[in-house]
């Protein structure tokens, strides 16, 4: 009995270690997640399967309470309430699928990751293993998607050793031969370090700073410039004129975050503005759940909160390329990036305002997981992020 406790102990520990090391934000480190099912199929009991699941998870979105009480300006509990919850749906489907019948292990296993990369419980799929085909795989596309899944497979049956020594030795060719996303010809994501102000200094002052970011951006060759999430704020008809008429003299195109409101509530959106007008680019399709996506408000009567597109416009149009648009919480879940590359577009965009993520490796997260699926799919990136 103390032995089975003791192996129990170590497995929790073991998912624990690699949920932080593989979602520590470095992007070489992204594999050491696909140790997850091999730590569930050696589980002996249902219970066990449950804790190590909680275990990986928690350890993967370890920075979640810390932002939380940041962004809410709160203490800590709010944050550690809304960690637990995320983790509900992960650590059910993964002990509800758990068996112990070999044959079975590796086709549930695949339900289970199937389930956590789509809606509804996708919602809250972080963590998600296949986000290291990338790193794995890279310049494979689908086809280096179709095997890590196949490996992920393989990982919770009895040749699972084997399996791991063959992703491993991929990986270490991979890491040997690495090299970053190119950046797209003519085209410059912005870093701002603005903290909470972006978004909500709506002022003059801070437009004409913006402004001037993006003629520096311009005057060094840049004919595409992109700025963070939200980094407009309010999209209102005076916004819209001061910057068409900033850029009436300039070639250059802007996307920038900014909100639209109505009396339902908002959306998160990309403006695109150029000398010739603006147009809302594209509308986010997965907002932060809790802070931003509240469904429960319409069951009483209320309105507010961001609006979920789901999986409305996976592809927009850039001049004469087409981009996948990701803003912020989409980088960190499965499916709005794989739909967007069933269109096969021309380029990966990502944009974040993560201010409220200082002092986690949130933001470090999202940019790892962005380069790894714009390496699997031979995508150039631009990334135009806030902290």
């Amino acid at each position: 009995m103390r032995r089975e406790y003791i192996r129990s102990a170590l497995l929790i520990s073991a998912s624990i270690a690699i949920g932080v090391v593989g979602w520590s934000g470095h992007v070489a480190l992204l594999p050491v997640a696909t140790g997850f099912p091999v730590l569930w199929s050696l589980t002996r009991t249902r219970l066990l399967a449950a804790l190590v699941s909680a275990g990986y998870f928690l350890a993967a979105s370890r920075g979640l309470p810390q932002g939380v009480a940041a962004f809410y300006s709160s203490d800590i509990w709010p944050g550690l309430l809304l960690w637990f919850c995320a983790s509900t749906s992960f650590v059910i489907v993964h002990a509800i699928l758990w068996t112990t019948n070999a044959c079975t292990r590796p086709f549930r296993y695949l339900l289970a990751a199937v389930i956590m990369a789509m809606p509804p419980f996708g919602i809250t799929g972080w963590a998600h293993p296949v986000t290291a085909a990338g790193i794995v795989f890279p310049g494979w596309g689908w086809w280096g998607l179709g095997l890590i899944t196949a490996g992920l497979a393989g990982l919770v049956t009895r040749i699972w050793p084997a399996v791991a020594i063959a992703l491993t030795g991929f990986w270490l060719w991979s890491a040997a031969t690495w090299t970053d996303p190119k950046l797209p010809e003519a085209r410059r994501g912005v870093d701002l370090e603005l903290g909470a102000s972006l978004g909500r200094d709506a002022g003059l002052h801070r437009q004409r700073d913006l402004i001037a970011a993006v003629r520096g951006a311009a005057s060094d060759g840049a004919r595409y410039v992109v700025l963070p999430e939200s980094a407009l704020g309010f999209w209102t008809p005076t916004v819209e004129r001061l910057w068409t008429g900033a850029l009436a003299d300039s070639d250059a195109t802007v996307i920038a975050g900014a909100a639209t409101v109505d009396a339902s509530g908002y959306d998160n959106v990309l403006v695109t503005i150029d000398r010739q007008g603006a147009r809302i680019l594209y509308r986010e399709r997965m907002p932060v759940p809790g802070s931003m996506w509240q469904p429960w408000r319409s069951l009483f009567g209320e309105s507010g909160g961001a609006k979920a597109d789901f999986f409305a416009n996976p592809v927009v149009s850039i001049g004469t390329s087409r981009a996948a648009p990701l803003i912020c919480y989409e980088q960190l879940i499965v499916w709005p990036v794989l739909q967007s590359m069933l269109h096969d577009p021309d380029l990966i965009l990502a944009v974040g305002n993560g201010w409220w993520t200082e002092g986690t490796s949130v933001v470090s997260i999202q940019r790892a997981a962005t380069n790894a699926w714009a390496k699997l799919f031979a995508k150039p990136l631009v990334i135009a992020f806030n902290t």
